[in-house]
């Protein structure tokens, strides 16, 4: 076992930490995605393709050597292999919690990547695609991915955020609300824009980075892009779910306000997929830092060419 892993993999890495709120049901998506992996549905990595090649896209601007990096959950080797090719990456680790996920991946570890079994201050990047979404200690994530990291080391990831499948969300509650008389969560709740850009900092990153795109996929109909997401293992896990089977009438009457209400002239219909981009660094003494608030050497009104006002001064006075 590489010097950056604990020796036991099985066992939480964080006890200190605070035990979180549980968003989704773990076991329930070890389930699914098992199926989605068994089932192998040819193109249903779509989306993991599109959120893999921006990453690695962004990635390639940063002009470093990174000895050993961890692929933390991404759901396919898709991440890993292109990685391993590039020559300024070193050694590869992929994080999974499903023994399925790896078993065929020299690089695999199975280990939960909510617990991290890294040392501290033991790898160089972390990446992560399309995984974050599911985590339900994200902020405990972060700061555990910040102690892992080498000072100066990376971290880089994308999941899916802001407004995802609000189309889809929309019209499952508007259609379980009127034949039911009553609904249940149906979609995941996504972590906003600002508010990952908190956590980061909050984790202890340095010099962090946020953004995000959306990612419009066209359909035939409702029901096509529930089978998507079957196939990408990405069905309603959330532990507040009904335990009752939703009556085929109400995926149909779905269906139909869907196209009511979120197609294109051509009768397609459109499903959002936002996808968050973050990274940060671990901090290091030569990375740059802000200035002190008053030691800047020359003014502002000097290098605009304008003279300078107080503000209380009116504009024009």
């Amino acid at each position: 076992m590489p010097a950056a892993f604990d020796g036991d993999l099985s066992a939480p890495h964080n006890s200190a930490m605070s035990d979180p709120a549980t968003i989704f049901d773990s076991r329930l998506l070890s389930f699914r995605r098992r199926r989605a992996l068994a089932a192998a549905t040819p193109g249903a990595d779509f989306l993991l393709r599109a959120a893999t090649d921006d990453l690695l896209e962004r990635l390639g601007a940063v002009k470093r050597d990174f000895a050993l990096t961890i692929d933390l959950g991404s759901p396919l080797p898709l991440l890993a292999d292109r990685l391993a090719a590039l020559p300024n990456i070193g050694t590869v680790f992929r994080l999974d919690p499903l023994a399925e996920a790896v078993a065929a991946d020299q690089r695999g570890v199975v280990a939960d990547p909510e617990s991290l079994p890294l040392r501290e201050e033991s790898v160089d990047l972390v990446v992560s695609s399309l995984f974050l979404q599911w985590v339900n200690d994200l902020p405990g994530l972060l700061a555990q991915t910040r102690r892992a990291l080498r000072p100066d080391g990376l971290f880089f990831a994308n999941f899916l955020g802001g407004e995802s499948l609000y189309e889809l969300r929309e019209s499952l509650t508007a259609a379980e609300a009127e034949l039911t008389g009553g609904a249940s969560p149906r979609i995941a709740p996504f972590t906003e824009l600002r508010a990952a850009g908190a956590l980061l900092q909050r984790a202890g990153f340095t010099l962090p980075v946020i953004d995000q795109d959306r990612l419009t996929v066209r359909y035939d109909n409702a029901l096509a892009l529930m089978r998507d997401l079957r196939a990408m293992g990405g069905a309603n896990a959330l532990v507040e779910r009904s335990r009752r089977p939703l009556a085929r009438g109400v995926f149909l009457r779905a269906a139909e306000l869907y196209a009511e209400r979120f197609s294109d002239p051509d009768g397609r219909v459109r499903a959002s997929f936002d996808i968050v981009s973050l990274s940060g660094w671990a901090p290091h003494e030569s990375q740059q830092k802000p200035l002190r608030p008053g030691s800047a050497k020359s003014r502002l009104a000097d290098a605009l060419g304008v003279p300078e006002r107080s503000a209380g001064d009116k504009a024009g006075r």
